[in-house]
C-alpha cells in the first residue's frame, strides 16, 4: 500500500512500516467514534469536521488539553495498555465540561521509545473508548518513534479536545448565591492524579502491584489502573434539563483544597461535612500505608469525589433525578455555599 521505506532510519531505531502497520490496527478503534459532523478519515494533515450551530447564534470553542502522567508508569510495569487512553481524553473532556461546553473533537499524541504497531493499537483502543463515552470523535493524533529520548519500553501520551458552547450558556460562576448546593458526582478512584504519591507510598517500581487488600476485591495494580471516569454525559443531562448549574469544579491535581475554589465566585466558601465525603476504599489504604495526614490526602487526591457541581438549592432534586437518568445514580449533595473569604471549609 506505501512504498515508503528507509533502511537508513530503520538502523538509527525509526521503523516507518512500523508506523504504517499501527494506524492499520488502530483503524477499527478510531471508526467507533466516528460522529456526524466528522469529513474524511485518517491519514490527512488535519481532522477536518463540520459544525452544526443550530439553536447557537453566538457559539464559543472551548478547548483543553492534558495528559496521563506518572499513572503511565504503571501501565509500564503491569504491560497493560488498554486504559490510560480513557484517561487521557477524561483529563480533557471533564475540564471543558465545566465550562459548560459539548467536547466535538479529540487528537491524540503518542510518543515512544520504539513503535510497537500492536501496542500502540492498544493504546488508541482506549482513548477511542474515551471518546465514545463522552460522545466526541477522533479526528486525528500523531505517533511518535524517538529512539533515543524514551527507553524502548516505554511512551508518553498526551490529548487535545475542542468544545463548543453558546456564548449565553457558558456558565459563570459569578451567578452564585448563599445557600446553593454542592453535588458530588462519585469518582472510579484515584483517577489520573498524584501518582508521583502513589507509587513512592507503594514502591511500585520494586514490584507488589499483585498485593490484594480485603477492601479492594481485585490487585493492588489493577485498583490503581482503573481509568478515570467522564461526566460529559451526565452533564449535558443536567443542562439540558434546566438545571441552573453556577459552576463545576473538576477534582484533579491539588485535590478539594485547590480545584473547588477555582469553581467559586467571589466572597463564597465551599462548606463541606467530612462525614458527607464517601472516600472509597484505596485512599485509606494510601493514608495508611504512607502515613499521610488527611489534610495532605485531600490536597492531593479526589477522595471519591470526581467532579464537583454547584447548583440552585431549588434544583437539587432535580438535579439527582436527572443524573440518575443519566446513569449516575451514586451523585449526592456534598455541602452548600456560605459567605466568606473563598476557598473551602472541610469540617
Amino acid at each position: 500500500m506505501n512504498n515508503s521505506y528507509s533502511e537508513s532510519y530503520k538502523a538509527a531505531g525509526v521503523d516507518v512500516t512500523a508506523g504504517y502497520r499501527a494506524v492499520e490496527l488502530m483503524k477499527s478503534h478510531v471508526a467507533r467514534t466516528m460522529t456526524g459532523g466528522v469529513l474524511g478519515g485518517l491519514g490527512g494533515f488535519g481532522g477536518l469536521f463540520e459544525l452544526d450551530l443550530a439553536g447557537m447564534p453566538n457559539p464559543v470553542l472551548c478547548a483543553g488539553t492534558d495528559g496521563v502522567g506518572t499513572k503511565l508508569k504503571l501501565a509500564f510495569l503491569m504491560d497493560r495498555h488498554d486504559t490510560v487512553g480513557i484517561d487521557c481524553v477524561a483529563m480533557c473532556v471533564n475540564d471543558i465540561i465545566c465550562c459548560g461546553a459539548k467536547p466535538l473533537v479529540f487528537l491524540d499524541y503518542i510518543a515512544c521509545g520504539k513503535n510497537v504497531p500492536e501496542k500502540i493499537a492498544q493504546i488508541v483502543a482506549g482513548v477511542a473508548e474515551g471518546c465514545v463515552q463522552a460522545g466526541c470523535a477522533l479526528t486525528g493524533g500523531e505517533t511518535a518513534e524517538m529512539p533515543g529520548f524514551y527507553p524502548e519500553d516505554e511512551y508518553d501520551l498526551a490529548g487535545f479536545s475542542v468544545g463548543v458552547v453558546d456564548k449565553s450558556k457558558i456558565l459563570d460562576k459569578e451567578t452564585m448565591q448563599e445557600g446553593d448546593v454542592l453535588i458530588a458526582l462519585p469518582s472510579s478512584g484515584v483517577h489520573s492524579n498524584g501518582f508521583s504519591l502513589v507509587r513512592k507510598v507503594f514502591q511500585v517500581e520494586n514490584g507488589g502491584l499483585d498485593r490484594r487488600y480485603a477492601d479492594l476485591g481485585q490487585t493492588l495494580g489493577e485498583t490503581l489502573l482503573t481509568p478515570t471516569r467522564i461526566y460529559v454525559k451526565p452533564v449535558l443531562a443536567l443542562l439540558k434539563a434546566g438545571v441552573r448549574i453556577r459552576s463545576i469544579s473538576h477534582i484533579t491535581a491539588g485535590g478539594f483544597y485547590e480545584t473547588i475554589p477555582r469553581s467559586l465566585a467571589e466572597g463564597m466558601t465551599a462548606r463541606i461535612e467530612r462525614s458527607a465525603v464517601r472516600v472509597p476504599p484505596i485512599f485509606d489504604i494510601i493514608a495508611r500505608e504512607g502515613g499521610i495526614p488527611e489534610r495532605d490526602m485531600f490536597n492531593t487526591f479526589n477522595m471519591g469525589v470526581g467532579m464537583c457541581l454547584t447548583v440552585a438549592a431549588e434544583d437539587v432534586d432535580l438535579a439527582l433525578d436527572s443524573l440518575a437518568d443519566a446513569g449516575e445514580d451514586g451523585a449526592y449533595a456534598l455541602g452548600e455555599i456560605a459567605r466568606g473569604e473563598g476557598g473551602i471549609e472541610l469540617c
